[in-house]
């Protein structure tokens, strides 16, 4: 527990204990402009005393958001961006901005180029909807130029406050789709073998690195293994995090599955396929969803730690930080986790139903999130009040004065 409660640092940042608040898309920039939902949002988890809240998918260019409403780093939001970290560092809390990009796979109605882009062309589920079927490959130009998203992205990200910068290499989003032969099925030196699978993942980390200097923390979530036939598997992983290790990363964080092709190998618990369908305004896309639903919704019940046997593998073949990620709610699983040797702790659904849990640790070391999985907040992206705990009871006022 001294471990888990104590300060620790990530490249020269100091947190003020081992607890990061995972990057679960807000869906709070109506317009892609950060504003006060999004700051509240996260100034929870800073009174509840996290160590670093992580910003949800910062988009490195238009192109590449899932939807017209998430929001993507350019000059324009300077000022709001700006103001929302420095109110966020005035609450106590370091803050992360979590790098992504949607590849081929996307719904934004802004699009800017003919058709999404992916390591290869093939269907684009999310955008059919939308009349946007298909992604097509990328040339060698189009990866260049994507590199230098991320390029720009990093310089203005920390001249806007970001404490340290999160690159999504998992889950099925861009860089992910060259990382996987599920989704990789090129020929060229950019395809077949884990090092050319690798080679844009860490061009991008490279070029991250350069925006931001040696003393700047950057990490990486991946996904350990996708779950799906001829998907990344848990070997491929291993060899890639030896790459990302060598070539100076902060810190991996240890998660698994996709979004599109095995969501619930990332979460567990109880099955989200209803209440997707119930938050699903699109008839095609709930036609979908009831046809390919049970295919893409299979069953992991929950447990606490449902990752630590792969993570425990990962610990032994690197050195950077690794960040642990997947079913941890109570105090006993996080001592577990301080003595695998894990240098920090990841929690998203059990802060969400929670943000006070690392504060209310200090006094009842006892103490558990009272999340339940149901994992009806993964439906609530796209609401109005954006992602949320359908079962939150917010904090007293008398609570929140005392925390602030």
């Amino acid at each position: 527990m001294e471990k888990y409660s104590s300060p620790a640092n990530l490249n020269g940042l100091t947190l003020r204990n081992r607890f990061i608040k995972a990057g679960t898309f807000e869906g709070m920039t109506p317009g892609g402009v950060p504003g006060e939902q999004l700051l509240e949002f996260h100034r929870a988890f800073a009174l509840g005393e996290v160590g670093m809240t992580t910003v949800g998918y910062c988009a490195t260019e238009a192109d590449g958001r899932l939807n017209e409403n998430m929001m993507y780093m350019h000059e324009d939001i300077r000022s709001e961006l700006s103001s929302v970290i420095d109110s966020l560092h005035e609450a106590g809390t370091k803050v992360s901005g979590q790098m992504g990009h949607c590849g081929g796979f996307t719904k934004n109605r802004e699009l800017q180029r003919p058709r999404a882009k992916g390591p290869s062309f093939g269907l684009n589920l999310l955008g059919a909807a939308r009349g946007m079927l298909f992604c097509d490959a990328m040339t060698e130009a189009d990866i260049q130029a994507l590199v230098k998203t991320y390029y720009n992205a990093a310089v203005f990200m920390k001249s806007v406050g970001f404490d340290a910068l999160e690159i999504h290499f998992g889950h099925g989003y861009g860089l992910c789709q060259f990382m996987s032969p599920k989704t990789n099925r090129r020929t060229d030196r950019y395809g077949g073998s884990v090092e050319n699978r690798m080679r844009l993942p860490l061009q991008v980390l490279d070029a991250v690195r350069e925006a931001v200097g040696d003393d700047f923390p950057i990490i990486g979530k991946i996904s350990m293994f996708e779950g799906v036939k001829n998907g990344l598997s848990f070997d491929d992983a291993l060899k890639m995090s030896t790459l990302f290790d060598r070539c100076g990363i902060d810190g991996l964080i240890t998660s698994a599955g996709t979004s599109t092709m095995s969501p619930m190998l990332m979460l567990h618990g109880e099955n989200i396929l209803q209440p997707m369908l119930k938050a699903e305004k699109e008839i095609f896309m709930r036609l979908v969803l009831r046809v390919a639903g049970t295919f893409m919704f299979k069953d992991h019940p929950y447990r606490e730690n449902f990752f630590l046997d792969h993570a425990r593998q990962l610990r032994e073949k690197v050195n950077c930080n690794l960040i642990y990620i997947g079913g941890a709610s109570n105090a006993q699983s996080f001592e577990i986790l301080m003595q695998e040797g894990f240098d920090f702790i990841q929690l998203g659904r059990a802060l969400l139903r929670d943000p006070y849990l690392p504060r209310k640790l200090k006094s009842n070391p006892n103490y558990k999130s009272p999340c339940d999985h149901c994992n009806e907040c993964i439906a609530t992206i796209e609401h109005p009040d954006g992602i949320h705990c359908t079962k939150l009871v917010k904090p007293e006022k008398s609570v929140s004065r005392q925390a602030s």
